[in-house]
């Protein structure tokens, strides 16, 4: 299939999951997985209603204002800051829902679930939130696949990246590379002095060149689940004014053990499974571990005066 090809079943799926066009039953079972084992990843246009989009974007506010509790590496608002001057100062907070009730219920929105249980399930965990905030002139990020960063022993990884304002290629919508998950390889990695970019990795040396990603440009509302084998990158919102905010929670089978940052010392990494995670859809086998508090909410580090090497 053609990448021309992909583009427009992908299209016409987002169009069908318009209010009164969104497939049902097995139709929408077989429409879902198929369209996500195809091109690593599927589009839930109107996911959430434009109140929980609403209601979402204030909490970001709160968050970035430290009303919602601590935050590594967030400057204190001053007086007389309005929200806007505050949410601009960030690019990413990440695991909000260490913090935040209304982020923590979004790991559990039932649209995103049922669709996770579809696709990864019947057990699902979540271990990672981040709320990005991008305003004119921040940058995106560069090519990357999530799995480099979050390692599952299943391929099971998976991105709901949850729209709360109409993400487009001006303002830096998600970039990927249809059908890029497929073969299950993390490419090499690389830093890079891109100012396009922020500071994070660039995955390269993979057979897909800029003319085979595609832009998702979807409304807010919309929820794009994508594989963590999927190649995908942001570029910088060049708009002139405005925000892209988004929320992107990580989730996997529940199944898998999770083998993510730094063991503790004398665990073998074979026997480590961090455990700071939240059950979102049926049983987790490994319960009797228990789920210790090892996250804390901070902000992702930006370019300004140059990357740390």
């Amino acid at each position: 299939m053609s990448r021309t090809d992909r583009s427009r079943d992908q299209e016409e799926l987002v169009n069908q999951q318009h209010a009164g066009g969104r497939p049902t039953g097995a139709e929408a079972d077989d429409t879902l997985t198929t369209t996500y084992r195809e091109d690593g990843f599927v589009v839930l246009r109107d996911a959430l209603s434009p109140e929980e989009v609403d209601t979402l974007r204030r909490e970001a506010v709160a968050v970035c204002r430290g009303d919602r509790g601590a935050v590594a590496g967030l400057v204190p608002a001053r007086a007389g800051e309005s929200d806007e001057e505050v949410i601009r100062r960030y690019v990413c907070v990440h695991f909000p829902h260490k913090i935040s009730e209304v982020a923590h219920a979004a790991l559990l929105h039932p649209v995103v679930v049922d669709a996770l249980v579809r696709l990864v399930g019947p057990n699902v965990k979540a271990m990672q939130s981040m709320l990005f905030t991008k305003s004119e002139g921040k940058p995106g990020q560069a090519w990357h696949q999530d799995e480099f960063w979050i390692p599952t022993r299943d391929r099971s990884l998976t991105g709901a990246w949850i729209a709360l304002d109409d993400a487009t290629v001006d303002n830096g919508c998600l970039w990927v590379i249809p059908g890029s998950h497929r073969r299950g390889v993390l490419y090499p990695d690389r830093e890079h002095d891109d100012p396009r970019f922020d500071c994070t990795v660039e995955a390269y040396a993979f057979p897909y060149g800029d003319d085979d990603a595609v832009p998702v440009e979807v409304p807010a509302g919309s929820v794009v689940l994508f594989d963590g084998y999927l190649l995908h990158r942001s570029l910088p919102n060049s708009g002139r004014r405005g925000l892209r905010r988004a929320l992107v929670n990580h989730y996997m089978s529940a199944e898998s053990v999770l083998p993510w940052q730094t063991p503790p010392p004398g665990v073998h990494l074979g026997k480590w499974d961090y455990r700071d995670v939240v059950l979102v859809a049926g049983e987790d086998p490994y319960a009797h571990r228990g789920t210790p508090h090892l996250s804390q909410a901070m902000v992702r580090p930006e370019r300004d005066g140059g990357c740390a090497r």
